[in-house]
């Protein structure tokens, strides 16, 4: 579609998104009209369309989810890309669903707005599906960084999917949470969901874990016995830790998935199921096939789609959400009131570099529920080895002793500012200049280091003339 006749219009609320887009666009050269609300949208579709439509999820009236079930049942064909400032699964799962070309959450990129316009362009005459009447009930997912954002729209892209996927991270990443939404998000969700984490069975009962066994099999084997393929006939199996299976149950695995049948240990009749796999592993499989670990054959076929899990340290805007949802949830089970963080305990948390990740980070909350005594969680009640103050040790650093000689030198020299005042800026240069150097002068990395906000920290290098 050529520039000359692309026209794009936007609905949304908020009028400086309204101005930003139609700047950007008009720059673009491509026709562009502007809605507030849904309202005054559907009435100009009276006498005209739109090639492309940018629409906000939350809005009065009527809201961007209504507005595609509207745009579907009366026939309306053109892209859609929904934009929303509270990005989350269920949004992105329900955005892909009513027919989404794409989903952005805010706040976003002006360019990758202008260059999904077109994308979506040519696709302007495609058919759109239509969102089921009700949302099956989803895991806790919760993240606005934008490698969590990717992972919601991955999932929200395969909502009409059955494919295999592979889910690769870290331990304590969430690996299990992610294929249980895909389960709950697809065709299957009716049917089973059966995880297996195949490092919790002995390896000479897997096969039998995995496939069943027949009476009399083995020593041991007193009836027959339904594997895990067998239980999940029609939904989804979830095999963690696949980098650790052996290579002759690699083989037998991808025979099932190859040709949808297997036999029981002992059994000379085959199986047949029809079975999704969703495997998960915090290894590097391309590693392993390298080295012989992992057929390659049984890697590709597992690695339809891949999924990445973030560590917690990658996405640590996220902490503070989910502080507050894991300290409720864990006085939901102590059956006690909610704890609040201080201020600078919050602060002493999202600094803290979480190496078990989110299952660390739950495992804290439910600490910290216990230890802390008051009604408030202070700085005091974390202890050293999740991001609380050694404070016997600090005493002791060279920079220290080098402070307390400047302030005397200041008091005797009869300094007229008060030596708080004096000394803040300094500091906090000395600070934004080292995280901006080890981060290479990018501002996002620098405030993740020195525990800030990004605006703040571009106010404070404006402050300080750095």
């Amino acid at each position: 579609m050529s520039v000359a006749n692309l026209t794009v219009w936007v609905v949304d609320d908020d009028a400086s998104v309204r101005w930003v887009l139609e700047k950007a666009l008009d720059s673009e050269g491509i026709d562009t009209r502007a809605f507030q609300d849904a309202t005054a949208f559907f009435a100009a579709l009276e006498t005209a369309t739109p090639d492309v439509l940018i629409t906000d999820v939350r809005m009065p009236g009527i809201d961007g989810m209504e507005a595609m079930r509207r745009l579907e049942d009366e026939g309306y064909a053109f892209p859609v890309i929904v934009i929303t400032a509270h990005a989350d699964l269920d949004t992105a799962v329900a955005a892909y669903r009513g027919g989404a070309f794409e989903y952005l959450p805010k706040p976003f990129d002006v360019d990758e707005a202008v260059a999904l316009v077109w994308r979506a362009a040519p696709q302007a005459q495609q058919s759109r599906t239509s969102m089921p009447a009700q949302e099956p009930e989803i895991p806790s997912m919760i993240g606005q960084a934008p490698a969590m954002q990717e992972v919601f729209r991955t999932i929200g892209r395969l909502s009409r999917s059955s494919m295999s996927v592979l889910i690769t991270g870290e331990s304590g990443t969430g690996k299990e949470l992610v294929a249980r939404a895909l389960h709950q998000h697809s065709p299957r969700s009716r049917n089973v969901f059966v995880a297996l984490n195949t490092t919790a069975i002995a390896s000479e009962l897997l096969e039998s874990e995995l496939f069943g066994h027949e009476r009399g099999a083995f020593t041991g084997a007193e009836k027959r016995h339904i594997g895990r393929f067998e239980q999940a006939d029609g939904g989804t199996l979830f095999l963690d830790e696949i980098g650790d299976m052996s290579v002759g149950l690699q083989a037998r695995l991808l025979r099932v998935l190859a040709e949808g049948e297997f036999y029981r240990v002992g059994g000379q009749i085959p199986v047949t199921v029809d079975v999704r796999v969703i495997a998960a592993t915090n290894q590097n499989l391309e590693q392993a096939v390298s080295d012989g670990r992992f057929r390659e054959d049984l890697y590709h076929r597992l690695n339809v789609i891949q999924i990445v899990t973030p560590p917690l340290r990658e996405r640590m805007e996220d902490i503070p959400l989910l502080l507050e949802h894991y300290l409720k949830e864990a006085a939901d089970e102590l059956k006690v009131a909610t704890k609040a963080l201080t201020p600078r305990a919050g602060q002493l948390l999202t600094a803290f570099d979480w190496p078990g990740n989110v299952r660390q980070l739950v495992n804290t909350c439910r600490r910290l529920m216990v230890i802390a005594p008051g009604a408030e969680i202070q700085e005091d009640d974390i202890p050293p080895d999740i991001g609380g103050q050694a404070t016997e040790h600090i005493g002791s650093a060279e920079w220290v002793t080098s402070l307390s000689r400047w302030a005397e030198q200041q008091l005797t020299a009869g300094t007229e500012k008060p030596l708080m005042e004096i000394s803040q800026p300094v500091f906090e240069k000395v600070l934004i200049q080292a995280a901006l150097a080890r981060a290479d002068g990018h501002r996002q990395e620098a405030a993740r280091l020195l525990g800030i906000g990004r605006n703040t920290l571009t106010r404070k290098i404006k402050e300080l003339d750095i």
